[in-house]
């Protein structure tokens, strides 16, 4: 079996006297996609922080390449080809797209006073890099605000991938946008995968998960929950697992109880009748005139 570009294995993190993570295992492999499913305070957040080097694991091995290691700084994740796209895109949204795509990166030309930034270059390789992944953008001059949210998030994986990244992590990319777009994201987050980068997909949407996932890993609060590949696991056994089966069960049971007496069928209550004069009676057990 090829060695994983990243594994976590028995991974535990704690602020304080706080558990968010604790003995977590995943692996990431060229050319797959690996979902991390879970819903709020789940540990998926930090989780994101631990493999882009944002903060440190308290226990546990974290393995780059089979190289154990411990990440300092998001910069150490980069050098080492971990690229994160939150679910902000941390872009500015009046700056056009190949300034954005390029931003904290440009290239320059000519040299000393002369020094400038290489505008035909950015222009030329956004231009090239979004239509090698299938993004046909108007124009990448227009401003980066006016895209829709599927097609920002496109921008950002477009950019992690011409920028060397093999491992991309992707922070609920579907999160805020619409059926259409979240379809979009998906398309090009698999072209990621096909790219051969290894992805890690942060989700709490198990359809979107199951589309193009290839590995699960779900947490429930801090810990995991399950973990299967793609064989192994249904959509349905998925969702139920990761809504807790004992709890969705009990809930499925309380919806379905009896509607409360006195119902009517234009949805309003009435009091039930007294059984004395079959007339219906007020709360403080007035009968009505």
């Amino acid at each position: 079996m090829t060695t994983a570009l990243v594994e976590l294995d028995g991974v535990s993190k704690h602020y304080g006297g706080v558990r968010a993570l604790q003995d977590v295992s995943l692996q990431v492999h060229a050319g797959e996609i690996t979902c991390v499913l879970g819903d709020n305070g789940a540990g998926k957040s930090t989780l994101i922080k631990i493999i882009s080097g944002l903060h440190r694991h308290d226990a546990g091995t974290l393995r780059v390449d089979g190289r154990e290691t411990a990440l300092s700084s998001p910069r150490e994740a980069l050098d080492l080809g971990i690229a994160t796209v939150y679910q902000d895109l941390a872009v500015v949204p009046l700056m056009p797209v190949w300034r954005n795509f390029f931003l904290g990166s440009e290239p320059t030309t000519g040299k000393g006073p002369f020094k400038r930034l290489d505008v035909a270059r950015m222009r030329a390789t956004t231009r090239a890099e979004l239509l090698r992944m299938g993004i046909d953008l108007r124009d990448v001059d227009q401003p980066i605000g006016t895209l829709s949210g599927g097609e920002r998030q496109c921008v950002a994986i477009a950019r992690a991938v011409h920028f060397g990244a093999k491992v991309l992590v992707l922070d609920e990319p579907t999160a805020a946008l619409g059926v259409k777009q979240s379809g979009v994201v998906l398309t090009y987050v698999a072209a990621a995968r096909d790219a051969g980068l290894g992805v890690v997909l942060i989700t709490h949407n198990p359809h979107h998960a199951h589309l193009v996932g290839d590995r699960f890993v779900l947490l429930k609060r801090g810990v995991m929950a399950g973990s299967h590949t793609r064989d192994s696991v249904t959509l349905d056994e998925l969702t139920r697992q990761m809504a807790g089966g004992s709890e969705l069960e009990a809930l499925r049971h309380e919806l379905e109880r009896a509607p409360a007496a006195g119902r009517i069928e234009d949805g309003g209550h009435r009091p039930p009748p007294d059984p004395r004069r079959g007339r219906p009676t007020d709360p403080q057990g007035r009968q009505d005139p």
